[in-house]
């Protein structure tokens, strides 16, 4: 069903003016309540009953914790297809804490220079609250429907990988409004492993003593330092196959005098290849075991690391022809843009819907240079976006 154009503009006023309502609202990973009870509370005044609305308990099964769980809600559906869901995340990361979103132009973006604006992901929770709204208000006829706000995405995809998937009525297919443009349907995203890295040295008093210590710090800096040398840090590339690593923080040491006993890293490694991604962890295990041999007090005593990994989200691409991307690509042309299948190399919420038995396809809000001071969004993108979902959950095209 088609809506004439003053509605159409009426449903992209009000998108817009969602955004910047969702944009001002703080919510880091783990404390996205506010955002939540915003959502909830605009779903009510628009007639939608409680019982079509639940919250699961992912964050109580993330090792975070957290304020609370993910969102959900089922329509029921007017038109006999089967179940479509929709996704976004609600958190941001931390430099959009203190965001005040601001129109300049075509773009929104952070009023203050020194914070990200967290379109990375309010623009996809806009989006699919705007279409919520519009179906419910309108009464548009569309196919059974479930929409799925997500928490602590940006930390580990905790949400996606903990949804009550029981509550979610069996969806055929899935699309997660995450990303920069609304004409990139992402098909398929790397596979990221998280380590958590424990150097064990030897106190000991810098000046009267340094030789009888063993510095955890020296041992966590060969061991990096081999790392780039041999190319198993950063971009990895080795006989034809990819993958990125890094070491992204490192904490140790509480004065100068003191030969530092303990330094804590945390690191990741991914890549699209699962094989590959299991040999730059492996020589994790290896370069750090073989620095804390190698640095050794003056009566031989030498250091020791712990490793501990987990998978944070398994690697995934979808076939060429699945009813997902299809989907996608129709909404697309219909909303006046051209599709362009991309694979992602960093993870999203469909890398674990796709791992519950849902396949599910990305598609963009506008969003560019997130987790970055420098962050916008595009409106004429975001505008497309809202199209593209009013689409689909309307079963416009097929």
């Amino acid at each position: 069903m088609r809506q004439s154009k003053p509605v159409a503009d009426e449903f992209l006023s009000g998108a817009e003016r969602l955004l910047m309502q969702l944009l001002a609202l703080p919510g880091k990973s783990g404390e996205e309540k506010q955002v939540m009870d915003f959502i909830t509370r605009r779903l009510r005044q628009a007639g939608v009953p409680q019982q079509a609305m639940c919250f699961d308990s992912a964050h109580r099964r993330s090792p975070y914790g957290g304020q609370i769980g993910n969102l959900i809600l089922r329509l029921p559906g007017s038109i006999k297809a089967p179940r479509r869901m929709f996704v976004a995340h609600v958190d941001t990361v931390p430099l959009c804490q203190t965001a005040r979103p601001v129109r300049r132009g075509g773009w929104i973006v952070p009023a203050d220079s020194r914070t990200a604006l967290g379109a990375d992901d309010r623009a996809g929770a806009a989006v699919l609250l705007a279409t919520a709204l519009e179906i419910v208000k309108r009464r548009l006829p569309h196919p059974p429907l479930v929409f799925l706000w997500t928490v602590q995405e940006e930390v580990g995809l905790y949400g996606a990988r903990n949804v009550a998937i029981g509550r979610l009525g069996k969806p055929r297919w899935a699309f997660n409004f995450d990303g920069s443009s609304p004409e990139k349907v992402t098909i398929g995203a790397t596979g990221g492993y998280r380590m958590h890295i424990t150097v064990h040295g030897k106190a000991s008093h810098a000046g009267n003593a340094p030789e009888a210590g063993v510095n955890a710090i020296v041992i966590a800096a060969q061991a990096i330092f081999r790392l780039h040398a041999d190319g198993w840090h950063g971009r990895v590339e080795k006989d034809g196959r990819l993958g990125t690593s890094n070491v992204g923080v490192i904490r140790g040491g509480d004065a100068t005098n003191v030969v530092t006993p303990l330094v804590e890293l945390r690191a990741e490694a991914r890549s699209h290849d699962p094989e590959f991604r299991q040999q730059i962890i492996g020589r994790y295990h290896q370069y750090f075991r073989e620095a804390a041999d190698a640095v050794r007090s003056s009566t031989g005593a030498a250091g020791l690391v712990t490793i501990k990994g987990q998978l944070d989200y398994e690697s995934f691409r979808l076939a060429d022809d699945e009813p997902a991307i299809l989907a996608a690509e129709a909404a697309i042309r219909h909303a006046g843009g051209q599709p362009q299948r991309a694979i992602s190399d960093g993870g999203l919420d469909a890398n674990w819907l796709t791992a519950h038995g849902i396949p599910t396809v990305s598609i963009g809000c506008g969003q560019e240079n997130a987790h970055t001071a420098g962050e916008r969004l595009n409106l004429e993108k975001f505008r497309m976006a809202c199209k593209i979902a009013m689409s689909l959950a309307t079963a416009a095209v097929e």
